[in-house]
């Protein structure tokens, strides 16, 4: 009798595992697979790891057959992460102590930096939600997108290991941000600017978007910041902070005291 019992209990499972397997061939099709193995650069020995990172909570509640969201493959994401851009940062600055490395790692591994990663290469193309979140995507998704990227090198990481999920890491995040100089950008330019209108008995400045332009996945935001109503500097970055930040650091540079660089 217990291994009949453990026949059909084994055959159920078979079942359950090819009929998960059909769903997911109807979620992320072999195309999509063949075309997401291209934006990681290596061929994906274990499909499942990839549709839980790219399973938003949002999913689940039209798919029972699904119980896992990529929240766990997120948090492995963001110590692999962490773990990458560190070593990164330890060999290619040798002289600088503690804090500079801290600041910089920070710097690459916010929400920002992520979502800005994401956008590059268009993952929201792979992402499964709920139609209620893909209609209102644009509020939050840029959470969502840096969410599921920590969770798509979670993902590489336990499919490839950690040379492969390296490999990722370094070219679509750590390389574009070195390369853009992102790692020596003060954030605190809007601070400074107040600090300074302040000290100077001026107006607060204001900041205001003139202008949005490209896809709703990649939008650039063009801002420009005014001291009494004079405008003293435009900035364009990925979302409205980034913008602010780089209108501030060009307001500082048309004044005497203000930091050139």
């Amino acid at each position: 009798m217990g291994k009949v019992l453990s026949w059909i209990l084994e055959k159920l499972k078979q079942r359950e595992e090819r009929n998960k397997s059909k769903a997911i061939s109807r979620i992320l099709t072999p195309q999509k697979f063949t075309e997401l193995e291209k934006v990681i650069g290596f061929s994906i020995k274990n499909r499942s790891y990839f549709v839980q990172a790219l399973m938003h909570r949002s999913f689940l509640e039209n798919h029972r057959g699904f119980a896992v969201s990529n929240e766990r493959m997120e948090f492995l994401g963001d110590s692999v992460l962490n773990l990458i851009v560190a070593e990164y940062l330890f060999d290619e600055f040798p002289s600088k102590d503690e804090g500079f490395l801290t600041k910089v790692r920070a710097k690459l591994v916010n929400k920002v930096a992520l979502a800005d990663a994401a956008e590059r290469i268009n993952l929201v193309d792979f992402l499964l939600i709920s139609k209620n979140l893909s209609i209102n995507f644009k509020n939050g998704s840029r959470t969502v997108l840096a969410d599921a990227l920590e969770a798509l090198i979670g993902a590489s990481y336990m499919d490839n290991g950690l040379k492969a999920a390296k490999a990722f890491i370094e070219r679509i995040l750590i390389e574009p941000n070195m390369k853009d100089g992102v790692y020596l950008i003060d954030e605190n330019f809007k601070s400074q600017l107040l600090e300074f209108a302040q000290a100077k008995r001026m107006e607060n400045p204001v900041y205001s978007v003139i202008k949005e332009e490209g896809p709703q996945h990649s939008r650039v935001f063009t801002v420009v910041v005014s001291v009494g109503n004079v405008e003293y500097g435009v900035g364009k970055g990925k979302n409205k902070k980034s913008a602010e930040q780089i209108a501030a650091q060009a307001a500082l540079k048309k004044f005497p005291t203000g930091i050139t660089d």
